[in-house]
């Protein structure tokens, strides 16, 4: 069995999927042999993973952008030639076209663009309602990082139940094994003195970030005073919160992006995790908090419950409320904090990118058996 795996989100400026394609790659390679699990467009060997930038040279990141440029505007032909030997192709939203030489499998990663498409730009909807009518529906198989996520994909796509499973994401074995020093030079650095509540995330109106901050200027004064709410991640598509971050908010900082090598240590070093996104997929930043021993803070809805389990605070998204409560329980209760910290740890110990490709594995080998050309 032979899987090619579009890897161009490698090769673009992107979060959540670029990470996933990332160590589900590497870890499928692992398992599996190079010579097994290929890259297209024609990607080898990579280096460290960083969401701004491609993780090739610009001189080899332009020929294959070319590729899948072309690829895009000819059609199956040029595709079917590219991935020649494949026996599954593993599509992302990059592709506009369905293979005919092998079978096609994908990943869906959420349903925001269908469940809340007013959070998204309308590139963003464009592209992933064409993703679902040219891949996603003609896919012999397809991978869910969440029962979420495959519920929302079977009730808004029409899915068939039986084609897709459900093979929860994986975290970084970096956030499993914090060192106390990579905690302590990494505050100094970022001049973090005092204990803080942390926020990982592009800024956009998906993650919530509006009534978070309105939930934090709601604490007692002393609280703010004692404690810091930093914000760490690109500024996306959400102008009038960059804007009030910029103003100088009691108690907030915003650190902007942080490079995924110092994400791990950031994490760690944070008393609490705060996330209380509309609508996820699966998670990324609350599974890493968990992974690193951090209590977390975040949404009963979407796919959050399901990742936390009874390891975090959840609280409802839409109330300033309940988020303010579970702040101010945080940062007074250090007995609730180590309950969730230690609950988190456990329960991230499901998320490991070991057992995400071998099911992935499995999920390709039936695919072989029952797919029809």
């Amino acid at each position: 069995m032979r899987v090619t795996v579009d890897a161009t989100s490698l090769l673009l400026r992107s979060a959540g999927v670029k990470s996933y394609t990332y160590h589900w790659l590497k870890a499928l390679r692992q398992q599996a042999g190079p010579d097994r699990i290929r890259a297209f467009p024609f990607i080898g060997k990579t280096g460290e993973l960083d969401h701004d930038r491609s993780m090739l040279p610009m001189w080899a990141t332009y020929p294959r952008l070319a590729v899948l440029y072309g690829v895009n505007l000819t059609g199956a032909e040029l595709l079917d030639m590219c991935i020649a030997g494949s026996d599954i192709f593993h599509a992302s939203n990059q592709i506009h076209h369905a293979p005919r030489s092998c079978l096609l499998t994908a990943t869906v990663h959420d349903m925001t663009c269908w469940k809340m498409p007013e959070l998204h730009t309308p590139a963003n909807v464009k592209a992933d309602r064409r993703f679902a009518e040219q891949i996603l529906k003609r896919a012999h198989g397809l991978i869910a990082v969440s029962e979420s996520t495959r519920q929302d994909a079977i009730e808004e796509l029409d899915i068939p139940e039986e084609r897709i499973e459900t093979i929860h994401s994986g975290v970084s074995e970096a956030f499993f094994q914090v060192r106390v020093a990579d905690v302590l030079e990494l505050k100094e650095i970022a001049g973090l003195r005092k204990p803080y509540v942390l926020f990982v995330g592009t800024i956009e109106p998906r993650k919530n970030l509006d009534r978070l901050l309105d939930a934090w200027l709601m604490l007692p004064a002393s609280l703010r005073e004692e404690f810091e709410l930093v914000i760490a991640g690109p500024m996306g598509w959400a102008p009038e919160t960059g804007k009030r971050l910029e103003s100088g908010l009691a108690g907030v900082r915003r650190l902007g992006y942080v490079a995924e090598d110092a994400l791990p240590a950031l994490t760690a070093g944070a008393l609490a995790f705060a996330y209380p996104s509309l609508y996820e997929g699966f998670g990324f930043p609350v599974a890493q908090a968990m992974a690193a021993g951090v209590p977390v803070l975040t949404s009963n809805i979407s796919a959050l419950p399901e990742i936390t389990g009874n390891a975090a605070e959840l609280v409802d998204p839409f109330s300033i409320t309940e988020i303010r409560a579970s702040l101010e329980r945080l940062l007074t209760s250090p007995s609730k904090r180590e309950e969730l910290a230690v609950r988190g740890k456990e329960r991230a110990q499901n998320y490991r990118w070991s057992r995400c490709a071998a099911r992935s594995l499995r999920f390709f080998g039936r695919v072989m058996g029952q797919g029809v050309r």
